[in-house]
């Protein structure tokens, strides 16, 4: 069954496998990273590798294993009023949150860690980093176009060149030259874009299989995903009407499984990046609820600020 709005047809079997596989595979890189026994997503606490269980995303980043020593008790809110700075984290779902997280701890301990320390045994490291760097590479457009929306323009300029190196230089992105080359700069998603032009994070939010979010980066999420051509012209979880895919869209069921696969894929090759620093970010955290949290909440209110 397909839905029309405007000339654009989405698949809404396709989005449903699609979208459920990005949020499982990204929740167990990402929170679990954006995590060892605990499915905490990388990107969520602040190690350097992509999420655990992460679409394009356009960008998020692992949790440090010594991030909570160096947590202060009250993030930044970048949107607090004068005299407001010490608000505790708003988290009013967090009832509902904590039982999510410990859901999300069980599959990433009895599923992705298994799984991850079954590929690392296999696949060489220098190997998982290239397959890491292939997949950073295949997510720039949300990174550039958020550039551009927050009128980042050294940024997007950066990130063109980047692009360009490393699709070349690099062998399509698997080796990151454009960082020896000194072409760095802070990776900006849909999220921060809204936060940019002062939309308030809201609610911490937890969900199935994905990595942590305020309401306000959950939209950005999506909107990292819609932004990311792969998702309209290659296996398109979108279908625009006289504009062809590689995957033709009538071919639903393919474009699930290469959508699903790939995201399968990606976090179980960064979750093995990542079986040390997880491992001890779980041996030496006694709330990794409130850890996570706080990293992440502290992060993101650094990353709109930069």
């Amino acid at each position: 069954m397909t839905i029309k709005l405007d000339g654009v047809t989405t698949d809404q079997r396709g989005m449903k496998y699609g979208l459920f596989l990005i949020v499982a595979l990204l929740w167990l890189t990402g929170c679990a990273g954006r995590t060892g026994s605990v499915t905490v997503p990388v990107s969520t606490l602040d190690l350097s590798a992509p999420p655990i269980l992460v679409a394009d995303a356009s960008s998020a980043t692992p949790l440090a294993a010594d991030a909570t020593e160096n947590l202060p008790d009250d993030p930044f809110d970048p949107f607090a009023k004068p005299g407001e700075e010490g608000l505790d984290e708003y988290d009013p779902w967090e009832p509902v949150n904590t039982k999510v997280f410990e859901f999300n701890r069980q599959v990433d301990r009895w599923v992705m860690k298994p799984a991850a320390k079954g590929y690392n045994f296999v696949v060489p490291n220098p190997v998982q980093v290239g397959i890491s760097n292939f997949f950073f590479h295949l997510r720039f457009p949300p990174r550039l176009f958020n550039n551009l929306f927050q009128g980042k323009f050294k940024g997007a300029g950066i990130e063109v060149g980047r692009f360009l190196v490393n699709s070349t230089l690099g062998f399509a992105g698997f080796v990151d030259v454009a960082n020896d080359m000194d072409l760095k700069t802070p990776e900006e998603d849909t999220g921060q874009t809204l936060g940019f032009y002062g939309v308030k994070p809201g609610p911490y939010l937890v969900l199935p299989l994905l990595p942590p979010f305020t309401v306000r980066d959950f939209a950005g999420y999506v909107g990292d995903i819609m932004l990311n051509p792969i998702n309209w012209l290659v296996a398109p979880l979108i279908e625009v009407k006289n504009v062809p895919s590689v995957i033709a869209h009538e071919n639903r069921d393919t474009t699930s499984i290469v959508q699903t696969g790939g995201r399968v894929f990606e976090i179980v090759n960064d979750r093995s990046l990542n079986l040390e620093k997880f491992q001890g970010v779980e041996e030496a955290t006694l709330d990794l609820y409130t850890a996570v949290r706080n990293a992440y909440l502290q992060k993101r209110a650094k990353a709109i600020q930069e």
